[in-house]
């Protein structure tokens, strides 16, 4: 034994340096809750995200739905967990809008969580199937100026990301459409397809395989200039002003994770950003991976929280 240890010295590797490069993570299984409903497009990049760690943590990652309040039943229940490294809390922008939709909930994002990192930046697509009578926007907007109510959208619920985008399309454009919830996103685009529901605005990351196959069409983007992967379909902003709604993915942490742990998962994550599969999984779906550290999440939280706090007031959006 005294002979191999001063093999690794003779190259550098001192036995501390061997106990940290063998050193494990705190907890056996860590459970990324996803706080919606199983199928959602935010398990893409976190199984991804999970398998990696797994394998560089010395713990098991699982990826875990808690669905409900439109995400605040899962991300309340990761911010009452102990900040041990057990349990992180993977959503979308949804978060921002938690305090202001279930105040009974008497949770807030930024109070009760730790930003760990956004995942990914998701364009959305206001998508129609393709036996839709709409094939622009412009005719899109036409009709539902001239039937006020009679266009209605789906949504995985109430205060979901696709929800507060066609809430925010709604009051930008001046048009009145008719929301309806289902459980989960892929409730909502089954309903969609089904021809029970006129739209839906959902994430790039799941709804691109449907364009591909032909099931469907998108008539704009979310973000606030066309996107890459879609250089033929315009941004809604082109035809309704200062309109943006993007979402984004991301990771956080039960407040006070200690800042050794927050160190050793940031320079994990950093690792995986050109992870193969990862990259291929964003680019099909038009997504951009991040996993760039807390500061880039913590800022973009403290500008949407306020932004969506508005639109709830203005909208007069009520929890279900």
């Amino acid at each position: 034994m005294r002979r191999r240890i001063l093999g690794l010295a003779a190259f550098g590797l001192s036995t501390p340096s061997l106990a940290r490069a063998q050193e494990v993570w705190p907890v056996r299984t860590v459970r990324l809750i996803v706080p919606q409903a199983p199928g959602s497009p935010i398990e893409i990049p976190t199984r991804i995200i999970a398998d990696h760690l797994t394998r560089s943590m010395g713990a098991n990652f699982i990826v875990e739905s808690r669905p409900g309040a439109g995400g605040g039943i899962g991300s309340q229940y990761v911010a009452q967990q102990p900040p041990d490294g057990a349990t992180f809390l993977a959503t979308s922008a949804g978060i921002s809008i938690i305090p202001t939709l279930q105040p009974a909930l008497g949770f807030d994002p930024i109070r009760d969580l730790d930003p760990v990192c956004l995942m990914c930046d998701v364009p959305s697509g206001l998508l129609v199937r393709r036996e839709s009578p709409f094939s622009s926007l412009p005719q899109l907007l036409a009709h539902a100026k001239s039937r006020p109510g009679d266009l209605t959208y789906a949504s995985g619920g109430v205060g979901s990301a696709n929800h507060l985008a066609g809430a925010l399309f709604s009051a930008m454009a001046g048009v009145e459409m008719t929301h309806v919830p289902y459980r989960g996103v892929s409730q909502a685009v089954t309903a969609v397809y089904s021809g029970d529901i006129a739209l839906i605005f959902g994430s790039t990351l799941e709804l691109l395989q449907h364009v591909r196959q032909n099931r469907a069409r998108i008539l704009g983007v979310t973000m606030p200039a066309r996107v890459p992967a879609l250089p033929d379909v315009p941004a809604i902003a082109e035809y309704v002003p200062g309109y943006a709604a993007p979402n984004w993915f991301c990771l956080m942490a039960p407040k006070g994770l200690p800042p050794p742990l927050m160190a050793r998962l940031t320079t994990a994550l950093a690792q995986i950003r050109s992870a193969p599969e990862l990259q291929a999984r964003m680019a099909e779906g038009a997504a951009t991976a991040r996993l760039d550290g807390p500061a880039p999440l913590a800022e973009r939280i403290a500008e949407e929280v306020p932004k969506w706090r508005n639109l709830v007031v203005q909208a007069g959006i009520r929890p279900e």
